[in-house]
């Protein structure tokens, strides 16, 4: 049986955000701190990993974001996220005046629900093949072909959305990290978010990595926890090095610049207040690299008991897991990416005015 799990790598809000998302598959509104004039972006298209994902694993599976405590906060129950609430696709979504897109797996069994997009990504994909029957980037891109192919969507459709790629790490579990490595990884990117934009979509976003050695995985795993792993983060920060000159690239080669990158990395270290890269300092979360499901969450043994703990206050904790940001945390980075979001829209199109 293959473990699904978001990041394979070296191992193998609470009550006042209810108001601001009051619901993830709603009809179109505004956050509150956030006003956008009409005409943005209708849909959202979403490819990627855990961190975008909204729950592509089958319920059916083994799948640890369908078992409790995952979901906890939002919505009361296991929704197939990888947090114990809301994660990046939700903010997202959220900012542009959408419901959160549908996940497409979800959609295959109902055949509706697709007026706000798709989202593609399942939880453990890379760039690359990772795991046994999770969809690579391409993969899921081609979900997206054939839906048009289909007539589920029209190319008008794709030319009032605007695509979310997210690319956290799982590949760097499966393959070796060395330069020649990475260089094919953000190669794959480019190739990839060229696709989506030759396919109709006007404005692409890919994520940059989050600081890899500052996952409580990775800090447990080398010694350094409380801190974070300088090494796995040099590493990161290489791979956001040529990403960004990928994305450059592409942006020279094409008119309208549609290619944005957001900047994970910058946005967790400022959640977490990270100093010198490395040593955590003062953040608004009090123990910033300590999970708050710990032990083997989602787990129980034969007679039913629990493998894992949960902490009393999610809110209190950045991160849910070894490996994904609780609900808060991912408010947190919401936060922290919102001055790079306008670039979401198209100049002939609404700006936020936050």
């Amino acid at each position: 049986m293959v473990e699904k799990v978001c990041f394979t790598i070296f191992l193998c809000l609470s009550a006042c955000l209810a108001t601001l998302f009051p619901e993830v598959n709603g009809a179109r509104r505004q956050p509150q701190d956030n006003k956008l004039i009409l005409n943005g972006p209708e849909k959202l298209f979403v490819f990627g990993d855990s961190y975008a994902d909204t729950g592509n694993w089958p319920s059916t599976d083994t799948s640890r974001s369908w078992r409790e405590p995952y979901g906890m906060t939002f919505p009361g129950k296991p929704s197939g996220r990888w947090s114990d609430g809301r994660v990046l696709t939700d903010y997202i979504a959220a900012y542009l005046g959408i419901g959160s897109p549908q996940p497409y797996n979800l959609w295959k069994a109902d055949g509706e629900a697709k007026q706000y997009g798709m989202n593609f990504a399942y939880g453990g994909a890379g760039v690359f093949d990772t795991i046994e029957g999770c969809p690579n980037m391409a993969t899921q891109i081609n979900y997206l072909q054939q839906l048009l192919q289909q007539n589920v969507y029209t190319k008008h459709d794709l030319t009032s959305s605007v695509a979310l790629a997210t690319s956290v790490g799982n590949d760097y579990g499966n393959y070796h990290g060395q330069e020649e490595f990475v260089e094919s990884i953000t190669k794959q990117i480019s190739v990839n978010l060229k696709r989506i934009h030759e396919m109709g979509v006007p404005k692409v976003a890919v994520t940059a990595m989050q600081p890899l050695g500052c996952l409580p995985l990775v800090a447990f795993s080398t010694g350094n926890y409380p801190n974070c792993d300088q090494n796995t983060n040099n590493i990161t920060r290489f791979h956001n090095q040529m990403l960004k000159q990928r994305i450059d690239q592409l942006n020279y080669q094409t008119d309208g610049s549609p290619f944005v990158v957001l900047d994970l990395y910058a946005a967790f270290t400022s959640a977490l207040n990270i100093k010198h890269d490395q040593h955590p300092g003062k953040s608004s979360f009090p123990h910033p690299l300590a999970p708050c499901c710990h032990g083997k969450c989602g787990e129980v043994d034969l007679s039913g008991k629990k493998e894992y703990g949960v902490c009393d206050d999610p809110k209190v904790a950045f991160f849910w897991d070894l490996t994904h940001p609780s609900q808060q945390g991912w408010f947190a980075v919401y936060s922290g990416l919102k001055s790079s979001l306008p670039h979401l829209f198209q100049p002939q199109q609404a700006t936020a005015i936050v």
